[in-house]
């Protein structure tokens, strides 16, 4: 695939899945703020997982080929490598996100010395629930081989940081740790919310979360501990969609609480509609940087949290008491208990979390810091 001539860099994205989830949104946030700088090619690893394309600015230039460009699923293998190799030539950059599409930077370690390849930057967000406890020893060992073809490995968190340097024995020259930001609502936007899809006026409180409904999120969880631990009239809110939806209506039929418990699938906006929860809840098995927790303490929302990454640091210390190991669903159903049964104890935690959301977790800065990364990459890839 040759490169036409042009002012405009264009960027190949490589993901493991373009659903809508919190490393999609934030590639779909970073090409928005890009606007007509750049082109954008994306490919997924799971062809049709594409829900975060409608997320995209109309006015943003971007192309989805599918089956037009080569796979990033299969085996490893040269005549493989090679045809990714040869479709990377007519990009100025590529991106690559999380293990779905280490094919894509095995396939440049190989292929970079006999092919002038544009630069590629790694992206790794964490870990899908078959590397929840454990990473794998064979993805170890292919990230160390493969990774030294990075111009740079992004990651968002503290804990990736380290394993990215221990584990993967990355050095601290190719690391760029950039934590996660978002677009912060105002205080008259939060005052206003979306109305939440299903949910309609009058309903009691509301425990609610932001996830692709996959295995990792373990939102089977989440249910059981609404139903040992909030109120009779609460309700549950699920805002997003995947393969999950349905063991979680399962697991709320088993427990009677179906008619509480709202799936209203995807939504463009979760920030808007999240405003109008009381309670935010997250029930990972593994997180790294959840933009999902980012978006609660912006709205100003108390948090019930497993304990994994770096939540315990993300949130505000009044916060801490309600972030329980995975495995103590008693403990975070008491957490629940106590939080739905105090209003002031919701709104001071909420404002503790606020004020950190507002401190620390802009997007401007984050968006200046790729765009630097990004633009510096290339600028040296030209000048070469």
């Amino acid at each position: 695939m040759a490169r036409p001539a042009r002012n405009i860099p264009r960027i190949l994205h490589c993901h493991s899945t373009f659903a809508l989830g919190g490393k999609e949104a934030r590639a779909v946030r970073l090409m928005n703020a890009f606007g007509d700088a750049a082109e954008h090619v994306v490919l997924s690893a799971v062809p049709d997982a594409l829900g975060a394309r409608t997320a995209i600015d109309p006015g943003v230039r971007v192309a989805f080929p599918g089956d037009a460009a080569p796979s990033l699923r299969g085996k490893p293998g040269l005549a493989r490598y090679a045809e990714l190799a040869r479709y990377m030539a007519g990009f100025d950059l590529v991106l690559s996100y999380n293990w779905g599409a280490m094919d894509v930077v095995g396939a440049r370690r190989l292929f970079a010395a006999v092919r002038r390849l544009p630069p590629l930057i790694h992206h790794e967000d964490g870990f899908n629930e078959d590397e929840a406890v454990r990473q794998k020893p064979k993805r170890v060992w292919f990230r160390r081989l493969a990774l030294p073809a990075a111009h740079r490995l992004v990651v968002p968190s503290h804990r990736l940081e380290a394993i990215a340097r221990e584990a993967w024995r990355q050095p601290e020259a190719r690391i760029e740790r950039i934590p996660n930001g978002i677009r912060l609502p105002s205080d008259a936007e939060l005052a206003a919310p979306l109305p939440i899809p299903g949910v309609g006026p009058g309903a009691g409180l509301l425990v609610g979360t932001v996830a692709g409904l996959r295995p990792v999120k373990n939102l089977a969880r989440l249910v059981r501990v609404f139903a040992a631990g909030a109120p009779g009239d609460a309700r549950l809110v699920i805002l997003g969609d995947g393969p999950d939806r349905p063991a979680i209506e399962a697991e709320a039929a088993r427990l009677g609480i179906a008619g509480r418990v709202i799936l209203p699938g995807f939504v463009r906006d979760p920030i808007r509609c999240m405003a109008g929860f009381d309670i935010f809840a997250l029930s990972s098995d593994s997180e790294q940087f959840p933009i999902s927790l980012v978006e609660a303490m912006a709205c100003g929302l108390p948090g019930l949290m497993t304990d994994v990454g770096d939540i315990a640091a993300m949130a505000a210390a009044e916060n801490r008491p309600f972030i329980l190991p995975c495995d103590d669903e008693p403990g975070l159903a008491a957490g629940l208990a106590r939080l739905a049964a105090d209003g002031t104890l919701r709104r001071a935690t909420g404002a503790a979390n606020r004020a950190g959301a507002l401190r620390s977790y802009g997007e401007t800065a984050m968006i200046e810091r790729y765009r630097h990364l990004y633009w510096a990459a290339m600028d040296t890839h030209v000048r070469r």
